[in-house]
């Protein structure tokens, strides 16, 4: 099985968690996934089977959110999983006020993820280091924010606020809230995350457990084609080149610009990733034929 899996991750499992039970439905053994959601997090979770867990770093960037921000609290985790730190009333806080806030969230910003988070420092996760008492700052990093839109406010002693997110691979809507909350002063934490898309795959479309269960048992359950999921050029090949493509060759190739291709037959069957470079093409990732 060689293909993708539209996943609409349900809340309270992390991304490991369903990567294990897609292997337990499916009986595969070679599964990943395309970005780590948090566990009180739903939506998109794009699921790699078989040798497309190789094509995972070629998939487009850009994710989408909309989640749900609460002013007046801040939490150990940065969402509403973890212990409470403060409170305050924040009813003062106007629509206004958080719009005009969120401007300076947008474009390139330096974002420290959250203390409970999966990045690893010196060989360990942040989140067992915290676990075990000994939370480590994250370093610094710069991420991209392409837009935020306002949504919805809902106007109490703990306002909320619903935005439309999108943004670049590494970015974390925790904190998000968290550095919103901080900036107008009253503290602030994610009560709620959906992820509408991701890696070019769209929640409307998504699959429940369940709703996999039952094609699986049904025999209906197709894996999304790699074509339909990638947005490289594509580049077909003649029989013969397909074949040096298939055992690694570099070939040649004027007609296309540099950059990466997704490389076919002449059948349109998906061979590879290939790069473009310097007038030859040249393999990067090779997938057998099934």
């Amino acid at each position: 099985m060689l293909g993708f899996l539209n996943l609409h991750k349900p809340p309270g499992m992390t991304s490991h968690d369903c990567v294990g039970r897609v292997r337990r439905i499916l009986g595969l053994k070679r599964v990943g996934h395309g970005g780590t959601l948090d566990p009180l997090a739903t939506g998109v979770l794009p699921i790699a089977l078989g040798s497309a867990t190789r094509l995972l770093p070629y998939l487009p960037e850009p994710k989408a959110y909309q989640a749900t921000i609460r002013f007046g609290i801040t939490t150990a985790t940065d969402d509403l999983g973890g212990e409470i730190l403060s409170q305050q009333t924040a009813g003062h806080l106007a629509k206004g006020d958080v719009e005009q806030a969120l401007v300076r969230f947008q474009g390139c910003i330096q974002q420290q993820p959250p203390a409970y988070s999966a990045i690893q420092v010196n060989g360990q996760r942040l989140y067992d280091l915290a676990r075990q008492g000994q939370p480590v700052s994250a370093p610094i990093r710069t991420v991209e924010i392409m837009a935020i839109q306002v949504l919805a406010w809902q106007s109490t002693e703990r306002p909320e606020v619903e935005v439309a997110i999108t943004c670049g691979s590494g970015t974390y809507i925790r904190s998000i809230a968290r550095d919103l909350g901080e900036y107008l002063g009253t503290g602030a934490t994610l009560a709620q995350l959906i992820r509408t898309r991701s890696c070019g795959l769209f929640l409307s479309d998504s699959l429940t457990f369940e709703a996999l269960e039952s094609q699986v048992s049904q025999g209906t359950f197709t894996p999304l084609s790699p074509s339909l999921v990638l947005k490289q050029p594509i580049l077909s090949l003649s029989p013969i080149a397909a074949q040096r493509f298939s055992w690694g060759q570099k070939l040649p190739e004027s007609d296309y610009p540099d950059g990466w291709v997704q490389v076919r037959d002449n059948c349109d069957r998906f061979l590879g990733i290939g790069e473009i470079r310097e007038g030859l093409l040249r393999p990067k990732v090779v997938l057998p034929l099934e």
